[in-house]
């Protein structure tokens, strides 16, 4: 599958990896063709790598991942064009993560609506699914990296029934989430965007990033 990463961070940077390694065709996408960080990225990954613009990606990507910072999201999807997104599956992993005022972050959205919403308004032929947007990069690729004994549980929102199933499919269960929950439209976003509070204190507490949240029934 051709697959576009927008985002050249650590986020970025390492759903790109591990979807090369799932045997997928990647291209990142910045700014700006050239980019020093997606240069690197693509030495270290080989000839199913590959980089350019936002929208050089997105018209690449069947499927497009979207692991900017959630101040430039919609920015870069904007950038990215509603033509090259349109009918595809967009796979939506960044936050409203506000640190204008320092550690612990605030959001910048919250409560009646969420950025997982706003993207889907902003771009109403593509088929968002918020997911792996509650834990660290790392753990996004590995559920197993949280724990030597148990998994967490994944979330997944979004209007198209279809798209989620495709993520859980190619995606999350590839990369080990063996509990994932649909939580319903992409309303739901909300709920998921807000608990990165919980998650910022809980590692501020431990002192370890790698960990998830855990459904009992």
């Amino acid at each position: 599958m051709k697959i576009a990463v927008l985002g050249t961070g650590m986020v970025g940077n390492t759903i790109g990896s591990a979807l090369i390694r799932l045997g997928h065709e990647v291209k990142m996408g910045s700014r700006t063709k050239g980019n020093e960080k997606a240069l690197a990225w693509v030495s270290a990954n080989g000839a199913n790598a590959s980089e350019g613009t936002f929208a050089d990606a997105a018209a690449f990507g069947e499927v497009v991942f979207v692991a900017t910072k959630g101040e430039g999201t919609l920015d870069a999807l904007h950038a990215a064009g509603a033509g090259n997104l349109a009918g595809k599956v967009l796979v939506d992993i960044s936050n409203p993560l506000d640190f204008s005022k320092g550690m612990p972050p605030s959001l910048f959205i919250s409560n009646t609506d969420s950025l997982g919403e706003q993207i889907q308004a902003a771009f109403p032929d593509t088929k968002v699914v918020k997911t792996l947007n509650i834990v660290n990069c790392e753990v996004m690729v590995n559920a197993g990296r949280s724990s030597a004994t148990e998994r967490g549980t994944m979330f997944v929102s979004g209007n198209d029934a279809g798209a989620k199933q495709s993520v859980i499919k190619n995606f999350l269960t590839p990369w080990g989430w063996n509990d994932v929950i649909d939580l319903g439209d992409i309303t739901t976003a909300r709920g998921t965007e807000m608990l990165l509070p919980i998650w910022v204190r809980t590692w501020a507490a431990t002192g370890n990033g790698h960990f998830a949240f855990k459904v009992v029934r």
